[in-house]
């Protein structure tokens, strides 16, 4: 039976759920064939349709899912103190990061790709000085640097933004919340498609995607937008409904259109010409269309299923966010030794897997226990041993 208040506890596990997949996600860049910090010596082709299975919606959820755990704070806080403590939260561990947690990274990407043999001390003084005039064909690498932590980054941006805007314009944030509330059903379905495939065919080929935050358009529409429908959304009920009316046929648009862009993106992997124009145009729609469509999906299955608590959710809400900042520094870092290791495939990858989960859990087991270490890792700066008030967080407390 689902669990009747109005806590959010299906956004909980679809944001655990997906910060989990960003884990998995981050060992198969080890393995399949793109480019990547460190590379497997075997790259294996087949996993490149297994990777593009989460690639379309996976961050884009885990900004709609962040919007709505803003919602939930910001209807208890002045902006002002919402925009201080989101800062409080998020600003150490991202300074933290770029100048601790990611710099391996950035080591073990040199020493592979340029073949740097002059250590990590001298590796790390040119780093912090962005010295290192690191570069190949591709241009150069510019340090210190974010790397996967450009999500934290953009998310306290966007929270800063949005504190401006209930600052200074709730009211029209309150009519495009009741605009979205009156949506009907296919319409909620539909139009974001149109909106995110426009958005994908005019501004993808101009941007790219940089992670880099002033030169990223196309990626700040899509993550911005997201972030906004969560938070303008949370608390709607007739969204909520429609969500999971729509569970099912946005389940199978998102598998058909999977599988139609599969096939594009393998058919053109390794061909010598570029597709024609008008293909390139109709699958920057069906990438739309498997998006929004994974999406709905999720949110509308999760309604429906998930909003129950849990004895493990108040161990996972709160262990999350630390096992994200590390993860992928424990994967390059490891992937980079295990490749020289020369064990079987299968074994160095079930290898890898499980030291990073590992090495997520024992940070995150220290992390949360060390006073001062807490804040570094997003996490309150609460006494070092679980408390009452910390067994569960749900969606509406942030």
């Amino acid at each position: 039976m689902n669990d009747p208040s109005p806590r959010r506890y299906d956004l909980d596990w679809i944001r655990i759920g997906a910060f989990f997949l960003l884990i998995l996600y981050h060992v198969g860049m080890f393995y399949v064939p793109w480019d990547w910090h460190v590379k497997s010596p075997h790259p294996i082709a087949w996993l490149e349709p297994v990777m593009l299975a989460t690639n379309p919606w996976r961050l884009s959820l885990l900004f709609l899912v962040s919007g709505a755990a803003t919602r939930f704070m910001a209807d208890k806080l002045a902006p002002s103190i919402l925009a201080g403590q989101r800062t409080a939260r998020l600003l150490p561990p991202l300074v933290f990061g770029m100048l601790i947690v990611v710099p391996p990274q950035s080591y073990y990407e040199i020493v592979e790709q340029l073949g740097f043999d002059q250590g990590y001390l001298a590796f790390y003084g040119r780093y912090l000085t962005a010295s290192g005039n690191w570069c190949d064909a591709d241009g150069c690498l510019i340090t210190p640097t974010w790397n996967h932590l450009w999500f934290v980054a953009y998310l306290l941006v966007y929270t800063l933004v949005l504190a401006g805007l209930i600052a200074w314009g709730r009211p029209a944030l309150i009519r495009l919340e009741q605009a979205l509330a009156r949506l009907p059903a296919w319409t909620l379905l539909l139009a974001p498609i149109v909106f995110l495939g426009l958005a994908r065919a005019v501004l993808l080929p101009r941007f790219g995607v940089t992670h880099a935050l002033v030169d990223d358009g196309y990626n700040h529409v899509l993550s911005f937008s997201m972030f906004l429908f969560g938070y303008l959304t949370a608390k709607s009920e007739a969204v909520r409904t429609r969500l999971i009316a729509l569970r099912w046929p946005a389940l199978a648009l998102a598998v058909c259109a999977y599988l139609a862009f599969s096939l594009y993106a393998w058919t053109w992997r390794d061909a010598a010409t570029d597709p024609a124009a008008s293909l390139v145009l109709a699958m920057r729609f069906v990438y739309a269309v498997d998006q929004w469509g994974a999406i709905i999906a999720i949110l509308g299955f999760g309604a429906r299923h998930l909003n129950r608590s849990h004895p493990a959710l108040s161990y996972l809400t709160l262990a999350v966010f630390p096992y994200y900042i590390v993860h992928q520094t424990v994967i390059v870092v490891a992937g980079h030794h295990l490749a020289q290791a020369g064990l079987p495939q299968a074994l160095e990858a079930a290898l890898l897997i499980s030291l990073t989960v590992a090495a997520c859990g024992a940070t995150y087991e220290v992390v949360r226990r060390v006073p001062l270490l807490r804040p570094l890792f997003g996490l309150k700066p609460e006494a070092p041993a679980v408390t009452t008030a910390e067994r569960v967080l749900p969606i509406r407390n942030g």
